[in-house]
């Protein structure tokens, strides 16, 4: 059969159902018959075949969106137009805004319940983002759009605090107090010589934060 002369392109079509149910109706409420009943030509068993269950699924999603996001990432790394301060307003405007993007980080919300999966994601807040934050803030000081004499500092409480402090999935806000809690990291930072944060990424930031709110009710297999 086609699916198993060519399992990548049914991979990607599983995905790519998927994907678009996770968005129209959300995580929780999708179901692998659901995703059967979209691709229409394909059996429970041969998605089991290439996923052993929703949750490989939504992982797989990720890692893809995480590469997309590499991708956008490293072309506005190359970019010679703009200052380190400048790329970073680029990159997190980008994450609150791709509608792909946050749409996936949202349906993977509820693995975070699972202590395992918290702690990895711990392990990325903590040890790897601020690798990947550092050299951009280092380049912000050597170009003087960055003024910090803690760039590593700043790097770890960019990685951390927006993953879990901002997160309304943990902490329950409304828009009004996501705001002010991005103005106190933005002061935070501010003081310290990293001034990421002007009002319009503010507001954005907030509005991008609130997809997250609430806690993801459990959908059935």
């Amino acid at each position: 059969m086609a699916r198993n002369a060519h399992p990548e392109v049914t991979r990607t079509r599983i995905l790519d159902a998927a994907q678009r149910l996770f968005m129209a109706q959300g995580y929780e409420h999708t179901s692998i018959q659901d995703i059967v009943d979209e691709l229409g030509d394909l059996s429970k068993g041969a998605i089991y075949h290439h996923f052993k269950s929703k949750e490989a699924i939504l992982e797989e999603l990720t890692n893809r969106d995480n590469n997309m996001q590499d991708d956008f990432n490293e072309s506005v790394m190359n970019r010679t137009d703009l200052t380190a301060l400048e790329k970073f307003r680029v990159l997190w405007r980008h994450s609150m805004t791709k509608q792909d993007h946050v749409q996936i980080m949202r349906a993977a919300m509820p693995m975070l319940s699972d202590p395992v999966s918290f702690a990895a994601n711990m392990q990325v807040w903590s040890k790897h983002l601020p690798e990947r934050f550092l050299p951009l803030i280092e380049a912000g000081v050597k170009d003087g759009s960055i003024p910090t004499e803690y760039p590593r500092e700043a790097a770890e409480l960019l990685s951390l605090l927006p993953n879990y402090w901002l997160m309304p999935y943990f902490y329950p806000v409304t828009l009004p107090e996501m705001e002010h809690r991005i103005r106190c990291l933005a002061t935070m930072l501010d003081a310290i010589g990293v001034p990421i944060f002007d009002d319009e990424l503010i507001t954005v930031a907030a509005k991008g934060m609130m997809t997250f709110a609430g806690e993801p009710e459990k959908g059935s297999e």
